[in-house]
């Protein structure tokens, strides 16, 4: 068994965004389905009725009191941006074993979470195609383009596999290469923050992905990462019939 859960599938202002009172706010105002909490999931795997556990990210404010201690065997930061680590700052001061954080090698960190740590055990040792283990999983890190260093992970588990790349404007040459050389993957969740118009340098838009989604193949495309304007062209414009919209909750 390998499943991924969206814990979050939001850009950095969230759906609904504070003080927007557009069609896509609005409707995730009124229904709880359409909100988007910050981007992070969780990779579950194992045989037998033995389950392990990862976390992806720690955008979450209530990590603390929604995973209890000792329940997965740490974190993989895809990087210090602080809508992603910012579920960190609270949790490092817990009364628990050290916590293991996989993380790019960013000495920047964010705030003064690398100096003041506490239960956190920062393992900076993220590289490009550069797989390691855990009970039987493979985590292969890969270069995302982003404003920081940033990795995407694909996870393989016997003989299934799934990619989690965001935060990213497209992908990096050597990492669309180490993809496009291996078989299909059985799903990629994609970052696809923007409609298909628009142009960010950090984040993907609904045209880029389907390129991707073209050069790669998967069996299941999923977008993450999404703000509020993407949600309101997908209620003008439907969905594309290449793409599954990633909601939080949604288990891959």
């Amino acid at each position: 068994m390998l499943r991924l859960t969206l814990l979050g599938t939001a850009a950095a202002g969230g759906v609904p965004l504070y003080g927007c009172e557009c069609i896509a706010c609005n409707r995730a105002r009124e229904q709880a389905a359409f909100e988007r909490k910050p981007c992070s999931a969780m990779l579950e795997w194992g045989r037998g009725g033995v389950k392990e556990r990862l976390l992806i990210d720690a955008g979450m404010m209530d990590l603390h009191s929604r995973f209890a201690a000792g329940t997965y065997h740490g974190f993989l930061l895809t990087h210090f941006h602080v809508d992603h680590v910012q579920g960190l700052f609270h949790l490092r001061w817990g009364n628990t074993s050290p916590i293991p954080v996989w993380c790019p090698d960013d000495p920047q960190g964010c705030a003064d979470l690398l100096k003041h740590s506490g239960c956190l055990d920062f393992k900076p040792l993220l590289k490009h195609g550069e797989s390691f283990h855990i009970n039987r999983l493979t985590i292969t890190p890969l270069a995302m383009k982003h404003s920081r260093p940033t990795i995407g992970f694909v996870f393989e588990y016997g003989v299934m596999s799934v990619a989690y790349l965001t935060d990213s404007n497209g992908l990096p040459a050597q990492t669309l290469d180490w993809l496009m050389e291996r078989p299909p993957l059985d799903a990629i969740v994609m970052d696809c923050s923007f409609p298909p118009d628009s142009d960010n340098e950090n984040h993907s838009n609904l045209e880029t992905a389907r390129q991707l989604n073209e050069k790669l193949h998967p069996k299941e495309f999923i977008i993450t990462h999404l703000n509020h304007d993407l949600d309101r062209w997908l209620m003008e414009n439907g969905v594309p019939g290449w793409v599954t919209i990633g909601r939080d909750g949604l288990e891959i």
